[in-house]
């Protein structure tokens, strides 16, 4: 195990921080300095780690840059992890934070196993995650448009009548209404222009996921998902593509406590307080599956 090292790396777009801790407990904790965030400099930073056949182990945190750089060093022989953020250990009276801190921190902690690794996703999975995710954001501006919409009419004392809004009746409703200025009609069709090509973006991406999912690795479990009562197909794509790997958990609890539908709790001594659910975890698959 001495011939071993973890290595802390602090990611940005531009720039990887490195810091590197020796095997032994309590060993030399020492920054390497800055490289640039290229894939021919990461390359030569791990090789000259792992002269001499030394063992090394990265770390470093989920975050914007992806998993391009963990791709990278497991190809070239070396382990590596990809930290959760939200469950690394810090100190409460720690309130100076810079590149190298992190670093070491990272290194520090690896060495001592205090590190929860996230599922790292092939490039096929990730992609199909990523157009679910699309079709997710599609949804949201969807909604934002026909909010906006409603908004404006509402401001303007135009009230649908009906029960229900975006039925067919309420379409036919909307091409009833007129304005008595240029520039309020403008803006009502810019609205229904708006609700319309986002409708048009969610119907796309849909489709697009239809034509995928056969080809996709993970079809067998999104039909399998599918037989439990009340989850369609959109949704069984979603909660596959978030939650990936299901025998990555132990127990049942385990899943729930990931997609944060488990009670939140404060107890001390014969008091016990449990609240609402934490919402911890994977928000998009907790949103589908609620």
């Amino acid at each position: 195990m001495n011939d071993s090292i973890f290595v802390g790396l602090d990611v940005h777009k531009a720039t990887i921080s490195v810091a590197v801790a020796e095997a032994m407990r309590g060993g030399e904790v020492r920054n390497l300095g800055i490289i640039p965030n290229r894939a021919d400099q990461i390359a030569k930073l791990a090789k000259k780690l792992g002269k001499g056949d030394r063992q090394v182990s990265f770390c470093y945190e989920a975050g914007p840059c992806g998993y391009g750089l963990y791709r990278q060093l497991t190809g070239l022989g070396h382990n590596c992890i990809v930290v959760a953020p939200s469950l690394i250990p810090m100190k409460a009276g720690d309130r100076v934070k810079t590149d190298r801190r992190d670093a070491a921190m990272l290194a520090k902690l690896h060495r001592s196993d205090e590190l929860t690794a996230v599922w790292v996703p092939d490039a096929a999975h990730e992609a199909m995650r990523d157009l679910v995710r699309a079709r997710a954001t599609a949804m949201r501006v969807l909604g934002k448009a026909r909010q906006h919409l409603q908004g404006f009419l509402l401001r303007h004392g135009r009230i649908y009548a009906g029960k229900r809004g975006w039925t067919l009746a309420y379409r036919r409703w909307l091409t009833t209404v007129r304005f008595d200025h240029p520039a309020s009609q403008i803006v009502l069709q810019d609205y229904i222009h708006a609700v319309t090509d986002a409708e048009a973006r969610v119907d796309c991406l849909t489709k697009r996921i239809e034509e995928l999912a056969p080809q996709w690795s993970m079809t067998p479990i999104v039909e399998a998902v599918q037989a439990m009562r009340g989850i369609a197909f959109i949704v069984a794509v979603t909660v596959v593509a978030e939650v990936g790997d299901f025998s990555r958990f132990d127990n049942p609890r385990q899943l729930m406590a990931f997609l944060g539908l488990v009670p939140s709790e404060y107890s001390s001594g014969a008091t016990i307080r449990r609240g609402n659910i934490t919402k911890a975890g994977n928000a998009l698959a907790r949103r589908a599956l609620i």
